[in-house]
Parts: structure tokens; C-alpha cells; sequence
């Protein structure tokens, strides 16, 4: 009976320090580019479902609502988290995100929303990286959105929503350019 007492305190004791390192650690970041406490879990949900580290001066929103699409199911001409095709994937992010409207299909993408020829190696976070397909080495018929750490977030027609890196073969073989988004 006497061990079961010892035992629970040690627990107790265990939790509340568990529970002030916690508290200081959320104090120290409070400050940080006007994220709120509350967000700083869903940042990290967001970083552990993108596979990122999401810095404090990333782009929080960015990340966030691109985590929001993840595991989404793939539908041709879909814009809603019932499924979605590529460019409807990059359209609602940056709707959703910051209130900006991309047209609505990948190579429109390409030719009206952004600045052209951005090398993998200057891409930025929310850059739009555009592929070929199987059919023409030249033709534009896959968007997605970089993340960072040469990752970027599309929708794969027989996976869904997902997160992939540009170093894979199937990405390298098909790469055409980066853009980044103007706004109107």
C-alpha cells in the first residue's frame, strides 16, 4: 500500500515538471513574429505531416493550410477537401491562404500567375513547380507548390494529396521550371 502512494506522488512530481518546462518553453516563444500559443501546436502538427521544420520566420499560414490538404483525395477538376486535381490543389491553397485567386488549370498557371524560370536552387516557399507528363517532354500537365528542403506538395492522380522531393528520378525526369506568384 505504501509503495502505490510513493509511487503516485513520484508520478504527480513527474507531471507537474513536465507541465511547467512546457509553460516556460510556450513563455520564451510568445514574442515570435505574432504566432499565438495556440498555433504553435498546429505548427508542429503542420511540420509533422508536410515532413518539415517550420521555422519562426517561415511563412506560418502557407504551411498550415498546405498540412490542412494532406491525404486528400485526388478528383479530376476538384477544388474541395472531397478531392482535388492539381491546380485546383495550388488554387485553394493560395486562395485560402492569403485571399489570392490562381486561374484554374496548370499551364494557365504557368502562363498568367507567375514569374517564369526560377532554378530549384532559388525556390521559395509557395514557388509553383510545374512537369511534363508521360506523353510530352515539353508540355506542362503537373503543378504542385514547394515547400522547403526540396519538398513540394501536389496531387499524385493515384495517391491523393501528398508531399514528395524534387530529387526523386520521377520528379527530376519530368521537371520543367519553377514560378513565383505575382500578384495582380
Amino acid at each position: 500500500m505504501m509503495y502505490r502512494i510513493i509511487d503516485r506522488s513520484k508520478t504527480c512530481v513527474l507531471w507537474c515538471l513536465i507541465f511547467l518546462l512546457g509553460c516556460s518553453l510556450l513563455a520564451s516563444c510568445s514574442g515570435s513574429k505574432g504566432v499565438s500559443k495556440t498555433n504553435y501546436r498546429e505548427l508542429a502538427r503542420a511540420g509533422l505531416k508536410l515532413g518539415v521544420d517550420i521555422a519562426k520566420d517561415d511563412n506560418h499560414a502557407l504551411f498550415i493550410e498546405a498540412s490542412k490538404w494532406v491525404g486528400v483525395p485526388y478528383r479530376s477538376g476538384g477544388k474541395s477537401m472531397r478531392g482535388v486535381d492539381c491546380s485546383g490543389l495550388t488554387l485553394c491553397i493560395y486562395q485560402n491562404a492569403y485571399g489570392v485567386k490562381l486561374s484554374p488549370n496548370s499551364q494557365m498557371q504557368l502562363d498568367r500567375d507567375v514569374k517564369h524560370d526560377v532554378r530549384k536552387s532559388k525556390l521559395q516557399a509557395g514557388d509553383l513547380v510545374f512537369f511534363s507528363g508521360r506523353r510530352s517532354r515539353r508540355k506542362i500537365s503537373h503543378v504542385g507548390m514547394y515547400l522547403k528542403e526540396g519538398k513540394f506538395i501536389h496531387a499524385s492522380s493515384s495517391r491523393g494529396v501528398r508531399v514528395d522531393h524534387l530529387d526523386d528520378d520521377y520528379w527530376k525526369r519530368r521537371w520543367i521550371t519553377g514560378g513565383r506568384v505575382v500578384t495582380r
